[in-house]
């Protein structure tokens, strides 16, 4: 029984860095504007998901308090 052995060419450094340039041509690059605006979208999520999970604790947190302060 046989096995299949392929063999792979192995890239030298020149070729690599080669490719890698055509590579990073074909790639389309936001724009300055588009960076910026995406940028600041980032910042109000960040803030309202800080907003929402900071009042999900504290209405978790009094919930908690009340079932504990509760005396039988």
């Amino acid at each position: 029984m046989a096995k299949d052995v392929t063999t792979k060419k192995k890239t030298g450094p020149l070729q690599f860095a080669q490719q890698v340039r055509a590579e990073t041509s074909k790639v389309t690059w936001p724009t300055r504007r588009e960076t910026a605006i995406t940028t600041v979208m980032v910042f109000i999520m960040v803030a309202l998901a800080s907003i929402f999970f900071f009042l999900a604790d504290m209405i978790l947190s009094w919930g908690v308090q009340l079932l504990l302060s509760v005396s039988i």
